[in-house]
């Protein structure tokens, strides 16, 4: 089980407001998890995603760059600051514990395998971040847009994206404890890692995007300064639950609205289109 945390440059100003839900992870058998919207009407599954995978066939599921454009995905940086596994994530109320799981990038229930990436806004798809002239030869409103263009490159919204497979009907009682545990939280919880209290004044269900067997989107607020907001959804396709974690690095600037942003709908559907 890997612990991982978002891509530099950018995680070091938000490691001190939300540790916790830039934890994300789980690479070995554990998972990642939600639950949400009713199933569809029996019929056609995918035949990949209906029966158990291994790690090396949810390997050849996952996205990769060349499945969503406008995206970098590849591994997620490890640290060693973060939780090795579910069993060092300490939550002060055990029915949210599946919620918490989420925000730390584990499971909210048991997997038979788990992979994941991490999925980022391409820079190159945006304004250069590099000035072309030296500080001291730059116009005030020339430095202003160089500003702004680093801004820009550098507040895109990260994503873990995590695929899980579980066996019998594994995939279904996940996705409804994770349900439970959502609208059981509303009003928050303190999860512990690493000695490290973070707690969460907040969890409200979102509008999911309605994809896989049953999906649900939600958002958690931390009790922190500025109350920063991060996004998740979930959605399960036969046995395989696919999981989107977000945070946009821009949303904690100052003059920003830390919820003005969602889970990216491109990577949802990507990922979705590899599960069938």
């Amino acid at each position: 089980m890997k612990r991982l945390a978002l891509p530099r440059p950018g995680a070091a100003a938000v490691v001190s407001v939300l540790s916790l839900a830039l934890v994300t992870g789980c690479s070995d058998s554990g998972s990642d998890s939600v639950s949400g919207k009713d199933d569809k009407a029996a019929g056609k599954e995918p035949a990949a995603a209906a029966k158990t995978l291994s790690e090396g066939e949810l390997e050849k599921l996952v996205i990769a760059t060349a499945d969503v454009k406008g995206f970098k995905v590849g591994p997620a940086d490890q640290s060693e600051q973060f939780a090795s596994s579910k069993e060092e994530i300490k939550v002060d109320d055990e029915k949210c514990k599946p919620v918490a799981y989420v925000l730390t990038g584990f499971a909210p229930g048991d997997s038979a395998a788990a992979v994941n990436r991490m999925a980022q806004e391409d820079p190159t798809a945006k304004a250069s971040a590099s000035p072309t002239k030296d500080l001291e030869d730059m116009t005030e409103e020339e430095m202003e847009d160089a500003m702004n263009s680093i801004t820009d490159a550098l507040g895109s919204t990260v994503t873990l994206v995590a695929l899980s497979s579980y066996e019998g009907d594994g995939a279904k009682k996940t996705m409804s404890s994770l349900s439970t545990a959502i609208e059981g939280c509303g009003g928050g919880f303190t999860a512990t890692a690493k000695d490290e209290p973070q707690k969460f004044k907040k969890v409200e269900a979102e509008k999911a995007s309605g994809n896989g067997d049953e999906s649900l989107a939600f958002a958690v607020t931390a009790d922190s300064e500025g109350s920063p907001v991060v996004h998740a959804e979930v959605a399960r396709h036969g046995n395989t639950i696919a999981t989107y974690y977000s945070i946009s690095m821009a949303a904690f600037a100052d003059d920003a609205k830390v919820s003005d942003y969602d889970v990216p709908a491109a990577l949802i559907k990507a990922q979705a289109a590899k599960l069938g």
